[in-house]
């Protein structure tokens, strides 16, 4: 036993080595560096610290290098890295209305008060390989506009002031807190918002496609999409005021969708929310979907049983680094467990030629 174990060990390391020599690749190819990842790799990076629940794009690089581009194992170390470092305090909420907008568009309003911004997006190129990239280097940057300074509406506030959309509930309740509490059903909002805002992406993007396609009644219009920076205060008691200790890029959507009513209520709009850290935009409409889906119940709907509207099935299963421990453990030894189950199908097999001989 003890020289299976050293062989083991001998076997793991070597495993490491040969993982670290193919992390590097090619020597006379130049090494990339975490700024190169942080600057040249943004959505990667974002899409990883929005995924590990930890906003530091240095640590998102490094953990995309390290994992050699899986994301999902980069969001694994982030995660890990996560859980080392203390707690001191926690921020004020964020407001968004006060998002210093790079992107900003509406698909309900053509003219949405304070303006339309396209900004940095694939929507409108053509989606053809660019080989000058290859050849030439980086094509010159185009002039940037600045992002739009001071408040910037919400559109959907506009369709409150004239009641025709559901009004949130204002609550000064602390949310719970996924990172430190485990997932209990049934969940409220807040906590099915923080499940959505760390699931995999392409996950929550298959759910929420699966409501576009009818798997639930989810017909919507983007309300508004914006991605910006935010100011992130924290509140001293010392000094009985808050201060600000930085900012975040974050991508907010809010979809517009079917309306509900009843004998005592007029008919209005509903709808979908969706924030995530970054400039994350297909994560944060699919993630708005998803929660409208949700809302079934508190909005009075029926249950269609579409997948998106299983809470514990969402919930239970969005979580990339919960799926991919269960899913990979099992090609780790498991030998006692398969040679009882051959034992038994040999033992079977044996008691059923022993029946057929005894039958002849």
């Amino acid at each position: 036993m003890y020289v299976a174990v050293k062989g083991g060990e001998r076997a793991i390391e070597n495993a490491h080595s040969w993982l670290a020599e193919e992390r590097r690749g090619d020597v006379a190819v130049p090494e990339l560096g975490i700024a190169q990842i942080r600057e040249q790799m943004a959505l990667a990076v974002n899409r990883v610290m929005a995924e590990g629940s930890l906003y530091d794009t240095d640590l998102a690089a490094l953990a995309i290098k390290q994992a050699r581009g899986d994301l999902i194992e980069a969001v694994f170390l982030i995660r890990a890295y996560r859980t080392t470092l203390p707690r001191f305090g926690a921020s004020l909420p964020v407001d968004t209305g006060e998002m210093r907008c790079d992107r900003r568009i509406s698909a309900t309003f053509k003219d949405a008060p304070g303006g339309q911004v396209l900004g940095p997006t694939f929507d409108y190129t053509h989606r053809l390989l660019d080989f000058k990239l290859a050849a030439d280097g980086e094509v010159p940057p185009a002039a940037q506009a600045k992002p739009q300074e001071g408040p910037v509406p919400h559109i959907a506030g506009f369709l409150n002031r004239d009641g025709l959309i559901q009004t949130e509930a204002p609550s000064d309740e602390a949310p719970p807190d996924l990172t430190r509490d485990p997932l209990e059903f049934p969940a409220n909002r807040a906590l099915r918002l923080q499940a959505l805002t760390r699931g995999d992406e392409g996950f929550v993007l298959g759910l929420a496609y699966s409501t576009q396609r009818g798997y639930a009644r989810n017909h919507a219009f983007v309300g508004e999409l914006r991605i910006g920076r935010v100011a992130v205060e924290m509140e001293l008691p010392e000094l009985g005021l808050a201060i600000e200790i930085g900012e975040v890029e974050l991508t907010e959507c809010e979809t517009v969708n079917q309306f509900a009513g009843s004998k005592t209520e007029p008919a209005q709009f509903t709808r979908g929310y969706g924030l995530v850290f970054g400039q994350t935009e297909r994560k944060a409409i699919s993630m708005a979907l998803v929660d409208r889906a949700l809302r079934w119940r508190e909005l009075g709907e029926d249950n269609l049983a579409a997948p998106a509207q299983d809470e514990e099935f969402v919930l239970s299963h969005c979580d990339n680094i919960q799926a991919t421990g269960f899913l990979e453990h099992i090609k780790l030894p498991h030998y006692v467990d398969f040679q009882s189950e051959l034992e038994l199908v040999r033992r079977l097999r044996a008691d059923t030629e022993a029946l057929h001989e005894a039958a002849e």
